[in-house]
């Protein structure tokens, strides 16, 4: 597998305890990166680096175990010689949420053209400010066989920012 780069400059924020609207765009580049790099990995075997846009450590191992996950099912099934030529994304829906802690919500629809056939599938982002960085910290692909949907289930509220702090429900997910 080849590596990505880890710069994560690209994601700081105008004020360093502060959410604002204006880092919009940069939350946007956030999710379409860590969406384009995990497809690109699951299927053409490109490593992604998720620190770069994840610092739960809870989300980041699921992550992970996601992306483990789906590229070794598709390499089972012999899958992963169709490799994508191109990825768009585009934002169905996109919420500043005001509250104790500011977020941004992100649905997002993906769009996959791989050497053979295309698909597509929605994806929902939380993005908060860290100590002055873009974090995504919910990611959930809603897709009816998608790997969230089965190990979270499906019909889920992209809405918590703390989800994957709440141990009981961390603990549950891993079973």
């Amino acid at each position: 597998m080849s590596k990505e780069s880890n710069d994560s400059s690209n994601f700081l924020t105008i004020e360093q305890n502060n959410l604002s609207t204006l880092d919009f765009e940069k939350a946007y580049k956030l999710c379409t990166e860590a969406l384009s790099g995990y497809y690109k990995s699951i299927w053409n075997g490109i490593q992604m680096d998720v620190s770069k846009y994840i610092d739960n450590q809870n989300l980041r191992q699921y992550t992970e175990k996601k992306i483990t996950s789906q590229h070794n099912l598709f390499l089972k099934n012999n899958l992963t010689s169709n490799q994508i030529k191109e990825i768009k994304i585009g934002a169905e829906k996109v919420d500043y949420v005001e509250g104790q802690n500011n977020s941004f919500y992100l649905k997002l629809n993906a769009r996959i053209t791989k050497e053979v056939g295309t698909y597509a599938e929605p994806t929902e982002f939380l993005v908060q400010n860290l100590n002055g960085k873009l974090v995504i910290v919910d990611w959930y692909t809603s897709g009816k066989d998608s790997y969230d949907s089965t190990i979270r289930g499906g019909n889920q509220n992209i809405n918590n920012p703390y989800i994957w702090n709440e141990r009981e429900w961390v603990d549950k997910i891993k079973q």
